[in-house]
C-alpha cells in the first residue's frame, strides 16, 4: 500500500487519495484565521504590518481556492502528487507570512506542522518525507531571513537567539515527531482495517461452505426416494423386455445410472440428512471437523479429550467462525510443528476449552505480546511469501483471534518450554501453545434446537 520511492514506476507517489474538498475547506479555514490575525494585530495590538505583502500572499490562497472550486468538482480525489501539490503550496504560503511578520517570533509559525499531520495521516512515506523536509527547511529560512515585528512607537519587537533558537528547534522535533508518529498510527489503522476486511471475507467463504454443506445433505436426502423408485421401475422393465436387446440395454443403462447418482449424492451427503443438524455438534466432531483438512500433511495430529464434570460431552453450535478460526490456529501448529501437534479437548460444567500444542520452535519472545495483531512481520513487495497466501504475516492468527472472539472466546499464547534449553532438555510438547477457552454458556447450543424436516430456502 505504501512505496519507499518518493517516485513511482508511473511518475507519481502511491498511497491513499485525498478529497479536494477536504483541502480546501481547511485552506479556508486557513485563509481565514490569517485575515483575522492581519486585522487584529494593528488594531489590539499596535503591530507594524505589511500589509500589502501579507494581503498578496492571503490572496493567492484565496485565489488558488477559488480556481480549484471552479475548475474541479467538489468529489475530486485528488493524487497523491496533486495532494502534495497542495500542501507544498501551503507551506511556501505560510512561511512568506512568516517571513513578513517576524518569522518564529510570530507564534503562529507552529501551524507549519498541520500540512505536514495532513500528510503522514493521508499520504504515502515519500509525500510525509517530501512535505516534512520542505517545512524543516522553510522554518529554517523564516527564522533568520525575516522582516522584525515592529510597534506603532516604533520599537521593535526581538527575542533573544537562545530563545530563536529553541523555539526553531522544538518547531523541527515537533514536524520529526508528528510525522512518525502520525504516520505510525494511520498505518496501524490501515493495517487493522485491511486485515478486519480479510477476517470478514474469510468468515464469508466459511458460512458460504456451510450453507453449502446444508444444500448438499438435504439433496441426498430429497433425491434418495426418487432414485430408489428410478432403479425399481429400470428393473422391473428389464424382466419385462426379455429378448428385446435395444430396449433392454436401455433399461439397463437408466438403472446403472442411478446407482452412480445414489453413490455420488450419497458420498456428498455424509454430513447428514438435514441441514438443521449442521447447526450443532459435539464439540469434539467440530474440533476435528476444523482440523481435517491439514490432517494428512506428513504431522502427526493427537486429538485428546480431558473431560471434567459433567462427563456428557456438550453440543455447540457449529458456527462458521469457530470452524475458521480453528482452522487458522491448527494450520499455524502444523506448519511450524516438527512432526507433532497435539489437541486437547477439555469441557467443564462452566467452560470449555481447546488447547492446540506443537514440538516446533515456538513463537519468538519478542512477538509474544504482538501476536493477534495483523502484520506483525514487516511485509516487503518482492517477499517470496506474499505468493502464498498471508504465511508469516501474522494476518492468519489475527483472523483466528479476531473470529474466536466474535464468539465469545478468550485466546492465550505462549511457549510450552524455555526457547534457551538445549535439545536434550526440551520435552516433548516444546514448541508454540494456543489456548481457545469459551464460557459454557456463549458457545452451546439451545436445548430447542432440535433436528426437523428440511427446512425450504427463502427465495
Amino acid at each position: 500500500m505504501f512505496h519507499t520511492n518518493v517516485l513511482g514506476g508511473n511518475g507519481d507517489w502511491g498511497g491513499n487519495s485525498v478529497r479536494l474538498r477536504t483541502l480546501t475547506n481547511l485552506r479556508w479555514m486557513a485563509i481565514a484565521g490569517q485575515v483575522a490575525a492581519l486585522i487584529g494585530a494593528p488594531t489590539y495590538f499596535h503591530l507594524v504590518l505589511p500589509l500589502g505583502l501579507c494581503a498578496s500572499a492571503v490572496g493567492l490562497s484565496v485565489v488558488a481556492n477559488l480556481v480549484f472550486m471552479t475548475v474541479y468538482p467538489g468529489n475530486k480525489r485528488l493524487s497523491e502528487r496533486e495532494a502534495v501539490a497542495m500542501l507544498l503550496f501551503d507551506l511556501v504560503q505560510l512561511a512568506l507570512l512568516l517571513a513578513a511578520t517576524g518569522g518564529l517570533t510570530n507564534p503562529f509559525a507552529l501551524l507549519v506542522l498541520a500540512p505536514v499531520t495532513i500528510s503522514a495521516t493521508a499520504l504515502g512515506l515519500g509525500a510525509t518525507v517530501l512535505v516534512a523536509g520542505t517545512a524543516s527547511v522553510l522554518v529554517t529560512v523564516a527564522a533568520y531571513v525575516n522582516k522584525p515585528l515592529g510597534l506603532t512607537d516604533g520599537s521593535i519587537l526581538a527575542v533573544p537567539p537562545l530563545f530563536r533558537f529553541g523555539f526553531w528547534l522544538a518547531i523541527i522535533i515537533g514536524i520529526i515527531f508528528l510525522a512518525v508518529y502520525s504516520r505510525r498510527v494511520a498505518t496501524e489503522n490501515r493495517a487493522m482495517s485491511d486485515a478486519l476486511f480479510a477476517a470478514q471475507m474469510a468468515l464469508a467463504r466459511e458460512q458460504k461452505l456451510t450453507d453449502l454443506g446444508g444444500v448438499v445433505a438435504a439433496a441426498a436426502h430429497e433425491l434418495g426416494t426418487p432414485l430408489a423408485t428410478i432403479k425399481m421401475v429400470c428393473t422391473e422393465m428389464i424382466d419385462d423386455l426379455e429378448g428385446q436387446t435395444d430396449l433392454r440395454d436401455d433399461a439397463m443403462l437408466i438403472r446403472e445410472q442411478a446407482d452412480r447418482c445414489r453413490d455420488i449424492l450419497r458420498s456428498m451427503g455424509r454430513a447428514g440428512k438435514d441441514d438443521l443438524m449442521l447447526k450443532q455438534a459435539p464439540l469434539t466432531a467440530v474440533v476435528r471437523e476444523a482440523a481435517e483438512p491439514h490432517l494428512m500433511r506428513g504431522k502427526d495430529v493427537v486429538f485428546a479429550e480431558q473431560s471434567g464434570r459433567p462427563a456428557k460431552q456438550p453440543i455447540i453450535l457449529r458456527r462458521p467462525e469457530v470452524i475458521h478460526g480453528l482452522r487458522n490456529l491448527v494450520q499455524n501448529a502444523v506448519d511450524f510443528a516438527q512432526a507433532k501437534v497435539w489437541i486437547d479437548i477439555n469441557w467443564t460444567d462452566r467452560d470449555m476449552s481447546i488447547r492446540i500444542t506443537d514440538d516446533g520452535a515456538g513463537f519468538p519472545a519478542q512477538m509474544i505480546d504482538r501476536i493477534g495483531d495483523p502484520f506483525v512481520r514487516p511485509r516487503k513487495a518482492n517477499d517470496e511469501r506474499l505468493r502464498k497466501g498471508y504465511e508469516g504475516m501474522g494476518l492468519g492468527l489475527f483472523i483466528a483471534k479476531t473470529l474466536l472472539e466474535r464468539t465469545g472466546a478468550e485466546l492465550t499464547f505462549a511457549n510450552a518450554a524455555d526457547p534457551f534449553l538445549s535439545p536434550e532438555e526440551r520435552p516433548e510438547r516444546c514448541g508454540a501453545v494456543v489456548q481457545v477457552r469459551w464460557p459454557l454458556a456463549a458457545i452451546l447450543a439451545p436445548a430447542d434446537l432440535i433436528v426437523g424436516e428440511n427446512q425450504r430456502n427463502p427465495t
